[in-house]
């Protein structure tokens, strides 16, 4: 929506070239407005030329305050959704559905005990096995080329494969992967056909499960004794999933990146020095795979640190701006917000670094001279206002035969 007030200066886009090459010099701009500033979300589409604009915290303390504060902000996106057309290129990512991410209050602490109850139930030995088994068989496919693309070929299948499993989909996860592939993507068809096959993909393991539980989220998420309905049930799987599978790889994939253009951080961590997980965790902090999210929605109109927020104007957090700004503790990576904070933060940060870590040791074990097949800077990365990840990440190694 446009905001008609007068006081409000230019908004910088969250898109294009310039933004998707260098975000943190958007950031930098933007951080002339104060913690929190005006900007666009999206170029102007069919039914909105003007297109769809909002805000960006870019303070850590300012980000706490709301992330804190569920009597002001709200979670709930249907104010803002009724101002745009359905098929708005936001949708797939902010759009409501009913599960813990889009609900308030009651609703919103039942639908997240069923998710953290469910969650808990992980047997973490099982888990570290099916990742290890499962990032074997991926480097498997690829070891004896001598070169890969750990995008396409490690870091988004795997999570993927992970989940599935979790889940109880058997034969499901190429579907599953496939679908993900594409609901971050910047365009906005492509995004849209990704999330109806994402979806699709969901609903075929709840009706699935309906008649043949199992030891598996999903089958935990249908017994619970807070008894969701199999709408309910199907949107916690679809948030499940769609919160923990790309950011996963993109941080898979992020750290790897940073340990092979860093030859002495490499060396470290193929020896022991440094853990896989001190490089998940400094990964996290500089280089968040959510890079901007969290939105909220003013429950009315209120003076936020000097910005006029109006209901049904999305309020996203940047984790990326904010997270670049905080000191850093040696051997730690420091405080950051990846993780977002308050009633809303992420149920899966256990299983969510376990499978991560599992995944970098694996692989830099498995293959002892990784290298870049080019430099760091010149890696391309996913266009997109919400995630930080790399397009692909190309490299050599000495084939095992």
């Amino acid at each position: 929506m446009t905001v008609h007030d007068t006081r409000i200066p230019a908004r910088a886009p969250l898109y294009g070239p310039a933004f998707d090459s260098d975000p943190h010099a958007t950031y930098r701009m933007l951080r002339q407005f104060g913690p929190i500033a005006p900007v666009q979300l999206a170029p102007g589409f069919d039914g909105c030329p003007q297109g769809i604009t909002g805000w960006l915290v870019l303070d850590y303390d300012v980000a706490l305050h709301l992330l804190r504060d569920p009597q002001t902000w709200s979670k709930d996106p249907r104010g803002w959704e009724s101002t745009l057309p359905a098929d708005n290129p936001l949708q797939p990512m902010l759009g409501h559905r009913p599960n813990t991410l889009f609900t308030d209050g009651p609703e919103h602490a039942r639908l997240r005990a069923v998710v953290t109850d469910s969650l808990a139930l992980i047997d973490t030995g099982r888990l570290r096995t099916d990742v290890q088994q499962l990032a074997d068989q991926l480097i498997a496919q690829f070891s004896r080329d001598g070169h890969a693309d750990l995008i396409a070929q490690y870091t988004r299948p795997l999570p993927g494969l992970v989940f599935n499993n979790l889940f109880g989909g058997e034969q499901y996860g190429p579907d599953l992967v496939n679908a993900l592939g594409g609901m971050l993507d910047a365009d906005p068809q492509r995004a849209v056909a990704a999330g109806a096959a994402f979806f699709q993909y969901v609903t075929t393991i709840v009706t699935t499960k309906q008649n043949r539980r199992g030891p598996d989220l999903a089958s935990w998420y249908m017994d619970h004794p807070h008894a969701l309905t199999q709408e309910e049930v199907t949107h916690q799987v679809v948030l499940t999933l769609g919160a923990a599978l790309e950011p996963l790889s993109a941080s898979i994939g992020n750290a790897i990146s940073r340990a092979l253009a860093d030859r002495q951080r490499y060396t470290d961590l193929t020896n022991g020095t440094v853990a896989a997980r001190t490089a998940v965790e400094e990964v996290l902090r500089s280089e968040p795979p959510m890079a901007n999210y969290g939105c909220h929605y003013a429950r009315h109109p209120v003076q936020f640190y000097g910005a006029p927020i109006h209901p049904a104007e999305p309020v996203l957090i940047s984790y990326a701006a904010i997270n670049a700004e905080l000191p850093t503790t040696e051997g730690s990576g420091g405080a950051h917000l990846a993780w977002s904070a308050g009633p809303h933060a992420c149920p899966a940060r256990q299983p969510a670094m376990l499978l991560a870590v599992t995944a970098v040791e694996r692989l830099l074990n498995a293959l002892g001279d990784l290298d870049l097949a080019v430099p760091r800077e010149q890696l391309t990365w996913r266009p997109g206002l919400f995630q930080r990840s790399l397009a692909a990440l190309p490299v050599r190694f000495s084939p095992l035969h």
